[in-house]
């Protein structure tokens, strides 16, 4: 035989069930024989007592201690249990003469009524053993009757089996009835006394016994017995003749013998398993192959037929296959023990089977038994056995430490945890030695000293093997491991219905506050299997009327199989725990709980209280002053003055008389004036309590110390608090009236409105032995949150508590004071105070510079500012805007942000929802939102993490040139044996520095800490959680941020894209390819190949088929699985054949399923950035969901604004793959991410395959459609993003985002410092700072030696910059310059653009930009810490602040050079001055002039290139065509031509005209994509139409080689195009053929409608049918509006979960204005600029404005246009 462990979970099997067989005698040890009728009738019938064993499994009831699990029926009269000595009357003894055993006798004081005791369901095993229920009964002198009657479910009348009737002789005599019914039946024994013969006669019975051929009778579940090694003989062989009915296959496994295989497929052997049944039976058959299939397995079939039927992987199949049972044979116990069942046919298939084992510590054995029905129809086959953590613990050489225990004998260590856990984990029973029993309980002897709960449905059963309802329960219990143990259960069988609850209350338990803050540890094992399995919950409570707090829950069929269970208890007073069933929609919906136990608690000598509450008084009405309020508008009293409703109520007296503050809670009271101060209880729980106990009800009152009466003095207060006399008044609430557990319940008003620091301060005074609890909450409508408890005795003083309330509106406190078990101890508070509650005053002064300004003008300390909490109480001080800057600022909503996982420790942190149900220690909730729905980053101490092992988390390198700075964050660490967490500060060249280090439970909440940091050089930041000891301990990081004073090193806050080093033959910022071209950065993963290898884009996560790898499609770094490449697996959920190849050798990217997965967790799968797609962009996948899968996956759309879902998939396509098909659209700086979410615990059966991106290139786009409203459309109708318009770098190809940009440079502070000898500080709007050390000067390149400093950045003839020069000053020194008007508040839409030059040198100081509040500090915007090339760099900032401000620019020496930085090009955006969206603003010159870039001023167009600067910029001189080099072939064409590649020349009137005449295309190379009509002409450089007026009339308009001057007297050669004619009178003009236009006939036309016959009549239907359209139109509109008004149901729009998605970024029907566009709610924009001049030139005419797509829509004329 063979001992297994606790930890033998499950025997994992492919069979078919079994049924036992039926003997009709018992063999003793001895060899005597005894009738199977005589045994377990209360008296050993073997001489050896080997009966005794027998017993043990049958069902037994001698009434000792209850009536087991049967019930009196309603009635007058009761089966009573009693002895023989404390009643006078017969019978004075049990049936052996004990006048100390308990029987049950029937009263004759309700003659003649009749006493039923009924049974629980009984069903017959089978017709192959007995069922029979014998009993002894007593029937005095009397006349009367004795009954037994079988009652079935669908017939509630009775069927008498047997009976006996008065007269018989006084002696106790044994009935046995035989059971034959076929249905489920319970069994009633009835007794009646008509008419007593003699005093005191009565009936009785006992000693009640059940045979195992009943099922389930009395809650008994007798497993069936095969097969046993007798007690007599320990190595004697099995007793063949017991299996003469079954074929069984035993597991053997003898003392001495051979031991069992842990795996056995059949496939040579039937390993150690060997057949038992005899050859006229059914037997086990070993076959090779069922039919053509290949399987290999063990055959179950009936010799007697020969027919087999086509097997899928599991199997027992046959329409009369019959049954099987797994049985558990254990040395030295009789009867077997049930595992498993299976029933009938289950289909031609192969199924799973779980058996668990649990802990045996006795030598067993197993067997397969086989029942069949006797017509051979079926087979039955079993294959792949496999045992699994079967063995006992290894013995160790040592184990320390208080998390392990080191096992007496076995010499195991195991978890101190599974001390005194009712299991023996040892092997040698010393983990369960000398422990508190009263914390125990396995129910072997009763529920122990846990009771059934009074006020739920109904109860819990308490049964021994299988219950009473086949497929659901369990068939052992889990102490024992066998049908002979105990557990509990609940019924989820009639009469109990959906729904119903039966709750078990445990011993009350003091606080885990009252020795030392420990956790109390709940542990218990469940039992959830059955189709109806519906909610088993665990519960804590304080009031013993409530359901209390809701500890942990599961739904749902967990399998056929005990699971254990752990919780962490606290409470600061005396708590209960429930453990509550709820019964599912349907039989199959049995519930089991077993070995419950408690470490780290103690009972508490007491009940909890109960919750009452009392009323209040009345209001006076008060008559008020003449007034002119509104109902929003609060009266004050005494003056008639009107304020608003809000100010009532605030804690703060608004009104002169302070009226608006009466009648509300007092800010303080003391009770000394002898009322409550406004607090009152409230009316309507009065009432109730009032009606329910008239008298003597539990409420608050007042008292003092000289009212106390005798025998009060040690549980009341003596004296109050205020005064410390007895005459002083105190609140208190009398528990000398009302009963245990009732609750009193006093309020304030509702309060309007408080501040961010209010807190309620009180006194209490808890005292007395049986002294109850005091909560503090708070009631928001019909909702109350507890905010504050208090329990037991706290000594017989004041003590002083505080509950923080923060911003709140609309409330109210409410003090909650519970009655304990006795009078002995009231709850007494005084001195109750709201602290600092009025709501946030906006200060009559100006913040200082030590102060950030909310947006509600309060003063909040910079420290505070972006530390994720809301100290402004409008949330302003977080505004991302803002904090944007603040460098490491991570709140782990969505993933690491610039945090980085160590790549050299033991794990990783990973990324986790506060709502994920959890088995541990881990905080419910972030800290950021404080909910269930907010992410943060976790390490935890279970599998596969070792204790010791570490994971650590590193920032991003910090600056040595920070000062004061700051690392703040928030932790939870909570549960003994934790861990720890170690906050380290590295450099390069020092050993890290440990700045914060913590281990052990620090409490279960989240708690702050700031660290200062200071170096010598560049640092990092290290966050390192170390594994502790404890199982499923949570280390939680949360909301990290680095203060506004920490840099980043040796690099600069821009958006633009640092310059990349040199790599093979490419130039410094270029990239090398791998064919040996290069590219810039910018090019890559913008969906073009512009290497000609993909090397560009191939890292991008691109278009796949993942045969040659993943594409750059990368996981991220703190999801807790992931997607995984692979190939088919038979054994897992993945698809059988990848989508590509359509085999199984072809690879797909799947979910990765996993063992310890939680369900919520998500995978992300991730592109890289994407730069920009094009309008027509479309993203296509393969995606597979298995029929098994427990998750979804959806695709979104990452961009700087946010997260958004464009598809989502969770359904079966019956294991197909599917398409998908996504329209993206125009999109810029986009991700995008597959995400796989679980739905269960396990995860895994979703693959993706063939990802395609089709048109997203925006090579040749010109749909004039940008990802986002306000973008800057070119003139070749490509987008750029508005901040890059004037900002003195050419974005647009065409340099139209550099025109006219007066504009701009209007902007105040503004300034490209080319001042024409003016004061650069007048000109520009900047000042000297007053209290920097030295200041800004401005250089002019004129005077500069060459190669010694920067030359000006300023395109045209620039001149000027403004530098600082730190020769002459010291280290740290400042040179600030700050714009001399404000700025108006905004928040994320100024942006400031400048270029900067810095010294090239490690000892570089700082370049800063800081936004300076009117009042308030300098917010640090941006800064350069790092040494760069000595060349000008580009830089962006988004300046906000929420009062006006002006603009810094601050210098920081650090580099002792002439100049150390310089500036030039400052610019700021329109909206800068205005504070939000700007008015268009018409052109600055007409089509007829040319618009100087940054400067207002306009010249003629003759003016462009012609070797002058005519604009005072010298911009009329910037991209001029260049002339021929000299050593190339010289210019021969005129100056009215246009010279080709090869040399020849065409008209200047055919280029940019949209037909190509020079070879090679050149003619239209580099032309805006516009049309001019009707003979005018396009010129290039103005992007402007020349009419046909101003054509060859001796001027030149267009510089562009004069096309307007050009071929004035002839037609081009081939000039019109498509048959169409040449007049060149006065100037070459095409005449079109009617299907083309243009000027050159190149256009396709639409042809008009041709009229019809009879078009007339026609129109005049035509023109009717359109009136009455308008009619119904109008009608229509008029019952929309009326339909409107209506409230109407909110309905849900269906979620589209098929092959094609619009993606709502973008919108593909076409968008006529940007008035639309805007109504879309999506980021989509057309120029409505350039629409506009095309139409208007087109027209030959000028348009007088434009309407600038940064600003929103046109108005006037413009809009209908």
């Amino acid at each position: 035989m063979y001992t297994v462990s606790n930890f033998c979970a499950l025997l994992c099997i492919n069979l078919a069930a079994f049924w036992p067989s039926k003997g009709d005698v018992f063999q003793c040890c001895d060899g005597s024989v005894v009738p199977s009728v005589e045994l377990c009738d209360f008296t050993y019938q073997c001489k050896d007592c080997s009966d005794a064993e027998q017993c043990s499994y049958y069902g037994k009831c001698d009434f000792e201690s209850d009536l087991c699990n049967m019930n009196n029926e309603k009635s007058p009269v009761d089966w009573i249990r009693r002895n023989g000595k404390n009643i006078i009357g017969s019978p004075h003894s049990d049936r052996n003469g004990n006048n100390t055993a308990h029987f049950l006798t029937l009263s004759s004081e309700h003659i003649p009524f009749p006493a039923i005791l009924r049974s629980r369901v009984v069903f017959v095993a089978s017709n192959q053993l007995t069922c029979q229920i014998s009993f002894y009964y007593w029937i005095g002198q009397i006349n009367g009757t004795l009954t037994v009657g079988l009652q079935t479910n669908s017939d509630r009348a009775s069927g008498t089996v047997w009976q006996e009737r008065g007269g018989i002789k006084n002696q106790w005599r044994r009935a046995v009835i035989t059971i034959n019914n076929t249905l489920n039946v319970e069994v009633s024994i009835k007794g009646q006394i008509f008419e007593p013969w003699a005093p005191g006669e009565t009936i009785a019975i006992d000693d009640v016994s059940v045979t195992e051929g009943c099922l389930l009778a009395f809650a008994d579940n007798p497993s069936l017995c095969k097969e046993r090694v007798h007690a007599c003989e320990e190595t004697q062989v099995p007793d063949q003749e017991r299996f003469s009915n079954s074929s069984s296959i035993p597991f053997n496994g003898i003392h001495g013998g051979f031991c069992f295989q842990q795996i056995c497929s059949f496939k040579i052997h039937l390993c150690d398993w060997n057949s038992d049944a005899t050859a006229e039976h059914v037997s086990w058959v070993p076959v090779k192959e069922l039919h053509d299939r290949g399987l290999k397995s063990l055959l179950l079939k009936d010799r007697s037929s020969g027919t087999n039927d086509s097997l899928l992987r599991y199997y027992n199949y046959g329409l009369s296959v019959g049954a099987a049972e797994m049985q558990l044979l254990v040395d030295g116990q009789k009867d077997p023990t049930a595992l498993w069942r299976i029933y009938y046919n289950q289909g031609d298939q192969w199924l799973k089977g779980f058996i668990q084992l649990g802990r045996l510590p006795h030598p067993f054995q197993l067997s397969l038994d086989k029942v069949s029905l006797g017509f051979y129809d079926g087979v039955s086959a079993i294959d792949d056995i496999t045992f699994e953590n079967c063995a006992m613990p290894p013995p160790a050489l040592n184990c320390e430490g208080p998390d392990h225990f080191w096992c007496q004998n076995s010499k195991a260590c195991i978890d101190s945890l599974l001390l005194c856990d009712l299991v023996d984990d040892c092997g040698d029973g010393s983990d369960e030695d000398k422990c508190a029993t009263e914390l125990q309980c396995d129910f072997e002897l009763g529920l122990c000293n846990w009771e059934q709960d009074v006020d739920d449905d109904f109860d819990w059963t308490r049964n021994q093997g299988p219950t009473s309802t086949f497929n659901t329960g369990p068939m052992k219990d889990h102490t024992l491991g066998t049908a002979k143990g105990h557990y509990l259960y609940i019924e989820s069988s009639e009469p109990q219905m959906f729904q119903n609850q039966a709750a078990l209350l445990s011993p009350v338990f003091n606080s885990t506050f009252a020795h030392g803050k420990k956790s109390c540890i709940f542990r218990f094992y469940y039992h959830m299997f059955g189709k109806h399995i519906y909610r088993l919950a665990v519960s804590q409570r304080t009031v013993s009327n409530t359901r209390g707090q809701l500890l942990w829950q599961t739904f749902g069929d967990q399998g056929n199989r005990w699971i254990k269970k752990v919780l962490y208890v606290e409470s600061s007073e005396p708590f209960q725990i429930l453990v509550e069933g709820t019964v599912g929609d349907g039989f199959t919906g049995d519930i089991g709980i077993d070995d419950l136990s408690f470490m780290n608690c103690a009972l508490y000598n007491g009940n909890l209280p109960v919750d009452s509450t009392t009323p209040s008084g009345t209001s006076i009405p008060v008559t008020l002053p003449m007034n002119n309020c509104t109902e929003k508008e609060f009266i004050c009293r005494g003056t008639g003055q009107c304020i608003s409703i809000t100010q009532k109520c605030d804690f703060r007296p608004d009104c002169s008389d302070r009226s608006d503050e009466s009648s509300c809670a007092s800010v303080a009271c003391d009770f000394d004036s002898g009322n409550f101060c406004e607090w009152y209880q409230p009316a309507a729980q009065v009432a109730t309590t009032a009606s329910t106990h008239p008298v003597n009800i539990f409420q608050w009152g007042l008292g003092k110390g000289a009212g106390i009466h005798p025998g009060g003095e040690g549980h009341r207060p003596l004296t109050d608090h205020t005064m410390t006399t007895k005459e002083g008044w105190y609140l208190y609430a009398d528990s000398s009236n009302g009963e245990f557990g009732h609750t009193a319940d006093i309020t304030t008003p509702v309060i309007s409105q408080t501040g961010p620091k209010c807190t309620l301060v009180f006194w209490n005074y808890m005292n007395g032995a049986t002294v109850g609890s005091l909560k503090v909450l708070r009631k928001e409508g019909n909702m109350s949150f507890e905010l504050w408890s208090q329990s037991g005795p706290q000594g017989p003083q004041w003590n002083r508590a505080e509950v923080l309330l923060g911003v709140q509106s609309y409330f109210q406190v409410i003090f909650r004071a519970k009655r304990g078990i006795s009078y002995v101890g009231d709850v007494a508070v005084d001195d109750i105070s709201f602290q600092e509650c009025s709501p946030l005053l906006i200060p009559d002064k100006h913040c200082t510079s030590d102060e950030f300004t909310c947006a509600n003008k309060y003063c909040l300390p910079k420290d505070n500012l972006c530390d994720f909490v809301n100290d402004c109480a409008d949330n302003s001080d977080e505004n991302q805007s803002i904090c944007s800057m603040s460098i490491g600022r991570c709140d782990f909503e969505f993933d690491l942000c610039d945090w980085e996982q160590d790549q050299n420790d033991d794990f990783d942190w990973n990324l986790r929802i506060g709502g994920i149900p959890r088995a541990g220690t881990g905080p419910v909730a972030d800290h950021t939102l404080q909910e269930p729905s907010g992410h943060y980053i976790f390490i935890k101490n279970s599998f596969p993490q070792l204790a010791g092992q570490e994971a650590r988390i590193t920032s991003v390198t910090v600056s040595r040139k920070s000062k004061n700075c700051k690392v703040i964050f928030y932790y939870h660490m909570y549960g003994a044996n934790t861990g720890s967490l170690t906050v380290y500060q590295v450099t390069a060249s020092n050993p890290p520095q440990v700045l914060f280090n913590l281990s052990g439970d620090q409490g279960n909440f989240w708690k702050r800490k700031v660290l200062l940091l200071e170096a010598d050089e560049d640092f990092q930041i290290t966050f390192e959680g170390r594994v502790g000891k404890g199982y499923r301990r949570f280390i939680a990081l949360d909301d990290i941020v680095f203060t506004r004073e920490c840099l980043p090193s040796s690099q600069l806050l821009s958006d633009e894209p640092t310059a990349s080093p040199s790599t093979g033959s490419c130039s410094h910022g270029y990239l090398e390819c791998l064919n040996g071209k290069c590219y810039r950065p910018e090019q890559s993963c913008n969906f073009e190949d512009d290497c000609g290898d993909n090397t560009d884009e191939k890292e991008c996560g691109t278009s796949c088929t993942f045969e040659n790898g993943v594409c750059g499609w990368q996981n991220s770094l703190a999801d807790n699985f992931d997607w995984v490449i692979g190939t088919r697996s038979p054994q897992s959920l993945r698809p059988p054949k990848d989508h590509t190849l359509g085999n199984g050798k072809g690879q797909f990217l799947y979910l990765e399923a996993m063992s310890l997965g939680v369900r919520g967790e998500k995978a992300l799968l991730k592109s890289s950035r994407w730069a920009e797609s094009s309008t027509t962009c479309m993203l296509s996948f393969w995606y597979y969901m298995s029929s098994k899968a427990t998750g979804h996956i959806q695709v979104l759309i990452k961009t700087e604004s946010g997260l958004l879902k464009v598809w989502s998939d969770s359904g079966d396509y019956g294991g197909l793959w599917t398409k998908a098909e996504i329209h993206l659209g125009k999109l810029r700086n986009f991700e995008v991410l597959f995400e796989g979410v679980r739905i269960k615990d396990l995860g895994g059966g979703a693959a993706i395959d063939d990802i395609v991106y089709e048109n997203c290139s925006t090579v040749g786009e010109d749909s004039g459609v940008c990802p986002t409203v306000t973008d800057f459309v070119c003139w070749n109708k490509k987008c750029i993003e508005s901040h890059l318009v004037c900002d003195y770098k050419a974005d647009c190809k065409d340099l139209s985002d550099e025109a006219d940009c007066s504009q701009y440079t209007t902007v105040p502070g503004s300034c490209n410092f080319e001042t024409q000898g003016h004061d650069w500080t007048a000109v520009c709007g900047f000042t000297q700072g007053p209290r920097d050390e030295f200041d800004w000067d401005i250089h002019s390149k004129t005077v500069t030696e060459p190669g010694d400093l920067p030359k000006d950045h300023t395109p045209g003839n620039g001149h000027n910059f403004l530098y600082v020069n730190s020769s002459t000053q010291q280290k740290g020194d400042r040179a600030r310059i700050v714009t001399t008007q404000y700025f108006p508040a905004s928040l994320g839409i100024c942006t400031l653009r400048f270029w900067f030059w810095p010294f090239n040198s490690p000892e570089i100081g700082l370049l800063k930009v800081y936004a300076i509040e009117e009042f308030g500090m300098d917010i640090l915007m941006w800064a350069a810490t790092g040494n760069i090339k000595n060349t000008w760099t580009y830089a962006k900032v988004v300046l906000s602040s929420n009062s006006p401000f002006k603009v810094a620019f601050e210098a920081e020496v650090g580099a002792i050079e002439p100049i150390e930085f310089a500036l030039d090009d400052i610019s700021f955006t329109p909206e800068c001055a205005s504070g939000g969206p700007i008015v268009p603003q018409p052109q600055t010159c007409g089509s007829d002039r040319f618009t100087c870039s940054y400067i207002k001023q306009c010249v003629p167009l003759s003016a462009k290139c012609n070797g002058v600067e005519d604009c005072t910029d010298g911009t009329d001189e910037m991209a001029c065509p260049t002339e021929q080099p000299t050593t190339g072939s010289p210019r021969h064409c005129k100056e009215v031509e246009f010279q080709c590649a090869n040399q020849s020349c065409i008209p200047s009137l055919l280029r940019c005209d949209g037909v190509a005449d020079c070879r090679f295309n050149e003619d239209e190379a580099s032309c805006p994509i516009k049309d001019c009509f009707n003979g005018s002409l396009l010129c290039p450089s103005t992007n402007s139409c020349i009419p046909v007026s101003r054509r060859c009339d001796g001027i030149v308009d267009c510089i562009d080689f004069a096309p307007d001057e050009s071929s004035c007297s002839d037609c081009p050669e081939a000039y019109c195009k498509n048959g169409g004619t040449c007049n060149k009178e006065p100037v070459p003009i095409c005449q079109c053929e009617k299907e083309w236009k243009g000027n050159r006939c190149h256009m396709k036309a639409k042809s008009p409608p041709t009229p019809s016959s009879g078009s007339l009549q026609n129109d005049t239907w035509t023109g009717l049918g359109i009136g009455l359209a308008f009619l119904l139109i109008e009608i229509a509109v008029a019952v929309s509006c009326i339909l409107s008004k209506r409230k109407l149901p909110r309905t849900k729009q269906e979620e589209i979960l098929k092959t094609a998605f619009d993606n709502p970024l973008y919108e593909a029907r076409s968008v006529k204005s940007t008035e639309y566009a805007a109504s879309l709610g999506v980021q989509i924009s057309v120029s409505p600029w350039q629409a506009q001049q095309e139409l208007f030139r087109s027209n030959d005419t000028m348009a007088p404005s434009f309407a600038n797509p940064l600003y929103g829509t046109t108005t006037g004329k413009e809009q209908t246009l």
